[in-house]
């Protein structure tokens, strides 16, 4: 069938909107008609091919849409089912297995590879030119798009439609950092050190379970008033007095939780320095392949404290995104405030203003 896509022909470029091809769906794949799709950091880190992700490819992982149609061997899903489209998994490793799907041994095979497990791809461009698709098991900056039962999810028909797709990755790993992962708890201290839409995202989730000291740690002065609106109880621009100075002295020892964003090694070090006696540090930032980081070995050891890599926020989406929409419905999750809408052929306006800050979490919207 013929589709709509934003093509990244090359590093750093803007994306091409063209008309493409799409497959019809296999025996088990299912066919979305996109409503919206969130644009997210790791799209525009895919884009600048810091990991090698081949081009030309079709990018998109926050998709959100109806069902159109399904093969023959779904039974998850049907036709005029309203669904988000999140990261995808093999369903058979020892992580699969052990319901922990965010760490499935073939993460990178299935979500970044641009092609099927069997290395082929559902989209072709004219005159029959290979296009990548399959990213993260949809490739969503379009207006249809293939999933598969790994990676979709059925959501309740009075949520709106168009504001869910970001619950896929960025919110879900914010949010899902903080509760299933670090299970930040009543009384507890943390620090997010980045408050763009997962730092955000975490802050918002870190109010919700109950946690009393929430640090918020940026540069950018109206996301830092934007953490405060949302639950922050401290903010810290490193701009002035370091950023870990400022936490120990407003904790007396240092946070139970440190949460970093970034990905820059200098701040995943000031984000461990920050923590108390036992703390935790969690890692989500997409950094570089080959990036490094140097720690104060005895700081670490001897206070028992822990630096750990999260991925999707530990996640089952299929549970964990319905719980966020009944949230966000019941006032508790209001990640509505840090979203703002373009239409799909803005996108690589969307994209400049995300990258310039102008933007928390920028979302397109498909034709109707």
């Amino acid at each position: 069938m013929k589709i709509r896509a934003a093509v990244t022909r090359a590093k750093s470029a803007p994306m091409s909107l063209e008309a493409l091809e799409l497959e019809e769906p296999r025996d088990d794949e299912i066919l979305v008609r996109l409503v919206a799709t969130g644009i997210c950091h790791t799209d525009i880190v895919m884009r600048d091919q810091a990991y090698p992700v081949p081009q030309p490819i079709v990018l998109g992982h926050e998709g959100a849409g109806v069902v159109e149609r399904v093969g023959g061997g779904v039974t998850k899903v049907r036709a005029g089912d309203h669904v988000v489209m999140s990261f995808n998994s093999c369903g058979l490793c020892p992580s699969c297995a052990d319901h922990a799907p965010t760490y499935c041994h073939d993460f990178f095979g299935r979500n970044f590879a641009g092609a099927r497990p069997d290395g082929t791809s559902p989209l072709s461009g004219v005159g029959g030119e290979a296009i990548h698709g399959n990213f993260f098991g949809q490739s969503s900056f379009a207006t249809h798009a293939l999933c598969h039962d790994r990676n979709v999810v059925k959501v309740r028909r009075d949520a709106p439609l168009e504001l869910l797709g970001p619950l896929a990755c960025g919110v879900q790993t914010g949010a899902g950092s903080v509760i299933n992962a670090l299970k930040v708890g009543p009384g507890h201290s943390i620090a997010v050190f980045g408050t763009g839409s997962v730092g955000l995202s975490a802050i918002i989730a870190a109010r919700l379970v109950g946690a009393t000291t929430i640090i918020g740690v940026d540069l950018n002065e109206s996301r830092l008033a934007m953490a405060r609106e949302l639950g922050a109880t401290h903010t810290v621009n490193p701009k002035g007095l370091g950023a870990t100075e400022t936490i120990v002295k407003a904790t007396g020892a240092g946070v139970d939780f440190a949460f970093e964003t970034t990905g820059i090694s200098a701040v995943i070090r000031q984000a461990m320095e920050s923590l108390a006696p036992r703390g935790t540090c969690g890692i989500v930032g997409a950094s570089p392949i080959g990036t490094e980081v140097t720690l104060d070995v005895p700081h670490l050891m001897t206070a028992g404290r822990t630096l750990r890599g999260i991925v999707e926020g530990e996640a089952t989406p299929e549970t964990f995104i319905p719980t966020l929409i009944d949230l966000h419905l019941q006032g508790r999750f209001p990640f509505d405030r840090i979203v703002k809408f373009y239409p799909f052929d803005r996108i690589n306006d969307a994209i400049h203003d995300s990258e310039a800050g102008a933007t928390i979490k920028p979302i397109i919207t498909m034709p109707k």
